[in-house]
């Protein structure tokens, strides 16, 4: 039996639909699996309703991006009512922002003459949240670059000259408003973003677990955040942080984790709900 928990998809910057992603962890073996896309929780009932016919158990789930200092740091909530009022609210200011700044890039990229269309960038997200990874596929079609890399390298990624920073959400607002839906917060692969000095803090204000298995983690770092979370008493989790071919260097079911690790974090579910 094995679960991932960290998987994405056409909801915000994956290739398949939720009903498809639970096809294919069912095809592989999987027993479970985490929906979480970025910034949305758009894709958790197709995914529960496609889980529940095939018999493969669905986390709902989300992942914040969230900016601190000059760093951009994601935060993974687990457990969240996706249907509830006040969390829908939040998650329309958070796609608000996404939209308005997609808009300001598409007009700084014009700017630079490389002439694509916002309609086209919405196009390619579809239903899903749009974001940066729908403005590379879109320069990339019409010819700007050859491959997303080539497209944040030059373009879009930090610093570069059609880049916009988010509105602000920090790492410590991304754990409280978690907490607030009944949620629970565990930091996305800290190992990405050299921000041990922050994880104290993050502690104090209510975190409760690391995803201490990640693709791009190497052995050094599973091993130090494993020991992060075993000497705080924190959750341990893990993923393939899958969203489909030319997204992802994993295939969907090449990072399992055992069933123990989703049992802890029932748990920590029901104690919630206490």
């Amino acid at each position: 039996m094995a679960i991932d928990l960290h998987i994405h998809t056409t909801a915000s910057d994956g290739i398949f639909t939720p009903s498809q992603v639970v096809e294919m962890a069912k095809e592989v073996g999987l027993t479970a699996i985490g929906i979480t896309d970025h910034d949305t929780m758009g894709g958790v009932e197709e995914a529960l309703k496609r889980g529940s016919e095939l018999g493969l158990e669905i986390v709902p789930g989300i992942e914040l991006n969230t900016d601190y200092k000059d760093r951009e740091i994601h935060v993974l909530g687990y457990y969240l009512d996706y249907r509830d009022s006040a969390l829908q609210i939040m998650l329309r200011d958070l796609q608000d922002t996404r939209i308005n700044r997609a808009k300001k890039m598409v007009d700084k990229l014009n700017q630079l003459g490389v002439n694509i269309s916002y309609e086209r960038v919405l196009e390619i997200a579809g239903e899903g949240s749009v974001g940066r990874p729908h403005l590379a596929q879109a320069i990339v079609e019409q010819g700007f670059a050859v491959n997303w890399e080539e497209v944040f390298a030059r373009y879009i990624g930090k610093d570069c000259p059609a880049y916009v920073p988010r509105t602000r959400l920090t790492p410590f607002s991304a754990v409280e408003l978690i907490l607030e839906m009944r949620g629970i917060p565990v930091l996305a692969h800290p190992g990405l973003n050299d921000i041990d000095e922050i994880i104290p803090e993050l502690i104090q204000v209510g975190l409760r677990g690391i995803e201490v298995f990640h693709y791009e983690h190497t052995l050094e770092d599973q091993e130090r955040y494993l020991k992060i979370a075993q000497t705080n008493g924190l959750l341990i989790t893990g993923g393939s942080d899958f969203h489909g071919p030319a997204r992802s260097p994993l295939e969907l079911g090449d990072l399992k984790l055992s069933t123990e690790y989703l049992i802890k974090l029932k748990e920590a579910r029901e104690g919630n709900c206490d």
